[in-house]
């Protein structure tokens, strides 16, 4: 396994990720054990959760009774500021809210400390030197180690920034967006500004809710228990034809190389310097190895020119 820096830090993540969205919501505690055990047995040490997930704490409280015992071969990551209860004080990245939300997902993991503490989203009620101050006041209280953003467009990241560095206060780390073969849309502002203000980029999704895998094929609805199915009309302009030409054209660049679409999909996200690890998800052991297979191929400069050609050519 390859260790990166995240962004300029010097926190080492594994360049594959283990995202834990399906934690509580897909498996149960027992199988969420068995995919973080073969994860940090593979040299997983990048674990991405949020206060959210699972349902109202479940993913948290999976990973952290998984990972006991093993805690200091782990770098977590959980977000705040969706709703945990109902009414205005449940949710968002206020001063009170996150010095009540540190606390519930410290507990809920087991754990003194979060490695990587993020904005789950924009909290647009919430004025950024707010969220700043208090995001740098759980740090020098030792209940954070580095803090980071997600769902940030370009210009909340540089105003963001420029806020910590003026103010003297923790800057972010990372941003999670989604970003994979099939949405490149962070190339236009976000990923620029990461670059130039030092935030490490961490791709979720990155096999497009699975249409990157191949299993969904052109005429055919989604089946049941699968994303794309669960959200409907949002699913269905992703099985569009455009997307399944491009679909078709970056398999067999794939497989004129001797890999598969996940191998291609994976591999292409974490040959990029800005990303220091990709998050994906895995609902049983096996997808642990193959994400992690898949991690392990380094485009060449060549093939990641063509590989833009053919994503591109889509949207000209």
């Amino acid at each position: 396994m390859e260790y990166r820096n995240l962004g300029r830090s010097g926190l080492q993540v594994s360049a594959v990720g283990l995202g834990c969205n399906n934690f509580g919501m897909r498996i149960d505690a027992a199988q969420s054990a068995e995919v973080v055990h073969k994860a940090l047995d593979l040299g997983i040490n990048f674990f991405d959760t949020a206060d959210i997930y699972g349902g109202r704490g479940k993913s948290e409280e999976m990973l952290g009774a998984a990972l006991k015992g093993r805690r200091r071969n782990a770098v977590i990551a959980t977000k705040f500021a969706g709703p945990m209860g109902d009414g205005p004080l449940w949710s968002g990245a206020s001063r009170r809210y996150i010095f009540d939300a540190v606390d519930d997902s410290l507990r809920r993991l087991g754990t003194d400390y979060v490695d990587l503490y993020q904005v789950h989203f924009p909290d647009a009620k919430t004025p950024i030197e707010e969220t700043m101050r208090a995001l740098d006041d759980v740090v020098r209280a030792g209940k954070v180690r580095y803090i980071g953003c997600s769902n940030f467009t370009g210009w909340q990241v540089v105003e963001s920034q420029w806020i910590a560095r003026t103010q003297d206060l923790s800057p972010f780390a990372s941003a999670q967006n989604q970003y994979n073969l099939l949405d490149r849309r962070i190339e236009r502002e976000l990923a620029p500004a990461c670059e130039k203000y030092g935030l490490g980029i961490l791709p979720y999704f990155p096999l497009a809710s699975g249409f990157l895998t191949g299993k969904y094929r052109p005429g055919e609805k989604p089946a049941e228990g699968t994303r794309l199915a669960a959200w409907g009309a949002r699913g269905e302009s992703v099985l569009s034809e455009p997307n399944f030409a491009l679909l078709t054209k970056l398999e067999d660049f794939a497989q004129a190389r001797g890999h598969t679409m996940i191998d291609l999909a994976i591999g292409w996200l974490a040959s990029h310097a800005f990303v220091p690890s990709v998050i994906a998800g895995a609902t049983k052991p096996e997808q642990v190895e193959q994400n992690v297979a898949a991690g392990a191929w380094r485009l060449t400069p060549e093939e990641m020119v063509e590989v833009d050609k053919i994503t591109k050519a889509r949207d000209a």
